[in-house]
């Protein structure tokens, strides 16, 4: 299979465009469904002109239908685009990619999604979905998950199935955590998992940013002690990764604390923990919930991130953690062999 797709890229290069033009559109069809023509090209970034003889070609195959509501793909179209991701994965070589930034980092494996999220939003849906698959065959009976919130876990709990195969699995928030978006909180992403799992689940109801004199107080709580304790023996845990100084702002704290984590050569942040480019820890939030040596005695670790603004704070967060399994897109994979080329 290699060798006919090395002697296509070679002979036919633009076969490759082609095909992934069109995976593009059936995909972005696919997840937007029902989706009119204007609003397909906005989302795909491209001329009205070429999507509608991009449609024509779908249609024709009977791939996807026209209705009032919009365009909707068929039963054979979800065939195709299961098939030609595959296809599209040993086209581009990211198998070897997974591998080289596997062994690089030294984490416990490597996903790469075909795909942009910057460039095409409906790649993060991808990830979501890869995280989902890989996350769906490790979980075992009495697993406990810790999870953190955030829009692209988010995407991974949506994409989850519903699974009946294993039983009494435990979801926690891995963090406290009350921001404006209930949606992407870490309390709703874990009662929304468990739900999936067909399991239970535990609520973390305080705010991650208090003064310590609070925090006292609220560990002494006999039900938030209880979460607490859980935590720090779950089975997976399940995060983001982010800018350092993005997740700072975001999580609303002080200039001062800000001009601190800058100082201090802070690069990305993961479940509260701030990393420089040496992947040390030069600062943690309010520890309510997991902090970095819980974290390290978690057996599997799955950090979802995908852009090429995050491969810096990918490599601090991820650099020799033998317990990782890193999901991103090919974006920041290809990124990420670049610079250990240059490394070399």
């Amino acid at each position: 299979m290699q060798e006919i797709l090395e002697l296509q890229r070679k002979i036919v290069p633009e076969l490759v465009e082609v095909l992934e033009k069109r995976y593009n559109v059936l995909r972005t069809i696919y997840y937007n469904q029902p989706i009119g023509r204007r609003m397909l090209a906005n989302e795909l970034n491209l001329g009205e002109r070429v999507v509608r003889n991009e449609i024509d070609l779908l249609k024709s195959q009977s791939l996807i239908e026209i209705n009032t509501p919009g365009m909707t793909v068929t039963k054979d179209g979800q065939k195709v685009l299961d098939g030609l991701k595959e296809f599209i994965y040993e086209i581009k070589g990211l198998n070897d990619i997974e591998q080289c930034i596997k062994s690089f980092l030294g984490v416990k494996d490597v996903v790469i999604v075909p795909g942009n999220v910057d460039e095409n939003p409906e790649t993060i849906k991808e990830l979501g979905r890869a995280a989902a698959n890989y996350i769906k065959n490790l979980i075992k009976d009495k697993d406990i998950i810790a999870i953190t919130g955030g829009s692209t876990i988010k995407e991974v709990v949506e994409a989850f199935p519903k699974v009946n195969n294993v039983s009494d699995v435990l979801v926690i928030p891995a963090r406290g955590g009350m921001g404006r978006k209930v949606e992407s909180q870490a309390n709703y992403l874990a009662a929304s998992l468990a739900n999936k799992l067909d399991g239970t689940y535990r609520l973390l109801h305080i705010p991650e940013n208090v003064s310590h004199k609070v925090l006292e107080g609220l560990l002494k709580e006999k039900q938030i002690k209880e979460v607490i304790d859980t935590i720090h023996n779950a089975d997976i845990l399940i995060y983001g990764i982010g800018n350092a100084i993005h997740m700072a702002k975001k999580r609303g704290l002080s200039e001062e604390y800000i001009s601190k984590l800058q100082e201090l050569g802070a690069v990305g942040e993961a479940f509260g923990c701030y990393f420089n480019k040496n992947s040390e820890v030069v600062s943690e939030n309010t520890p309510i919930g997991i902090n970095i040596n819980d974290a390290k005695k978690i057996n599997t670790h799955i950090a979802v991130a995908a852009g090429e603004n995050k491969v810096e704070a990918i490599i601090a967060a991820e650099m020799n953690n033998s317990n990782a399994v890193l999901v991103t897109d090919e974006a920041a994979g290809r990124k990420i062999a670049e610079l250990i080329k240059l490394n070399k």
